[in-house]
């Protein structure tokens, strides 16, 4: 069997005019994974409310960012798929598990070329029912329908990897290598607290008080997205030495009503500022490409709010995007995949 890697990311628009941000917008929300309401509900809220009245405001935002080459999330990605294809012998494609790079034409792109076993990596270090399930649940529904011959493999969450921590750790160190700062923000991208809920293989086990998170041994943790971001800034913070007190975990980017995972990262910014914070550092573990959500809503907006309040110096610290140790993560990834599926066919 010919081996093959497709990486998949979240996607983007095809540019940033308010038509291309509404089509992209309209596919995401509609997920089932990421709004997980009822399809009339979800039709409701999509349709007839948010996609008449945020594409305008989104593509503000994305014209913020948007770079000469393209879509920043997209041109990381392939940057990073070019490295990590120099690393390997096996044909790596790229996906989108959103917009026109779809997750359809990266497996085509690996049959043509003769794969018939391939491993998705989705490129989420931490699993979440939004992010990580939704890709896994994608590519199923087209191998069955248009792939049945291929074997496909999935890639668990890489959050507590050591080769990972190491490059996460490493990448913040030097963005801080010799800026004084007096608190460092872990963060996350936000998810309803259903979404932990339903994540749950112990059936109720989680009572979304965080004290489950740090208990060691437990079964969902393989699946619950709070427990292995808190563990990805505990770990990093070991990495680095940082004492209790000068680092934190918080959330960002929350949609509706509903309780999300908290705290807040913007509302956390406001209030350290207004207590007298003056100089924080932020980084994004939840996100391996810079985005519209680092690039805007952190790098812009969360600056914007810290000066609001008093604070003087905001560090964004950038994600790990396409640096040569992060494709090497990636690599050592495929790398243990292929020995092993070599180790037991010999």
């Amino acid at each position: 069997m010919k081996k093959g890697i497709l990486l998949v990311n979240l996607g983007s628009p095809d540019t940033p005019n308010p038509k291309d941000v509404k089509r992209y917008l309209g596919e995401f929300l509609m997920d089932e994974r990421v709004i997980d309401v009822p399809l009339w509900a979800r039709n409701l809220l999509v349709k007839g409310i948010i996609l008449n009245t945020r594409p305008k405001a989104s593509a503000k935002a994305y014209q913020k960012i948007w770079w000469d080459e393209g879509s920043p999330l997209i041109v990381l990605s392939e940057r990073l798929q070019e490295k990590v294809q120099n690393n390997v012998d096996y044909p790596v494609a790229l996906a989108m598990r959103y917009g026109s790079m779809t997750i359809k034409k990266g497996l085509q792109e690996l049959v043509d070329k003769g794969c018939t076993e391939i491993k998705t990596v989705p490129l989420y270090p931490q699993f979440a029912m939004a992010t990580t399930e939704t890709i896994d649940v994608k590519v199923d529904e087209l191998v069955a329908e248009y792939f049945p011959d291929i074997k496909i493999t999935r890639t668990p969450a890489f959050y507590h990897r050591k080769d990972y921590i190491s490059v996460l750790s490493k990448s913040i160190a030097e963005k801080l290598d010799g800026i004084d700062y007096e608190h460092i923000l872990f963060s996350y991208h936000g998810v309803p607290e259903r979404h932990i809920r339903k994540s749950d293989v112990t059936n109720g086990n989680c009572k979304m008080d965080g004290r489950c998170c740090f208990k060691k041994g437990s079964e969902q943790h393989e699946f619950c997205y709070r427990h292995q971001c808190e563990i990805t800034t505990v770990n990093v913070a070991k990495a680095l030495g940082l004492k209790n007190g000068t680092y934190s975990t918080t959330f960002q980017s929350r949609l509706g009503f509903d309780p999300w995972l908290k705290p807040y990262t913007d509302r956390t910014i406001e209030r350290m500022g207004k207590a007298g914070t003056k100089k924080m550092a932020i980084v994004t573990p939840a996100f391996v490409s810079d985005c519209l959500e680092t690039l805007e809503e952190i790098a812009m907006e969360g600056e914007e709010i810290f000066h609001e309040v008093g604070g003087k110096e905001f560090t964004v610290i950038p994600c790990l995007n396409d640096r040569e140790d992060f494709a090497q993560v990636l690599t050592n990834i495929i790398e243990e995949w292929a020995s092993k599926e070599k180790a037991l066919t010999v």
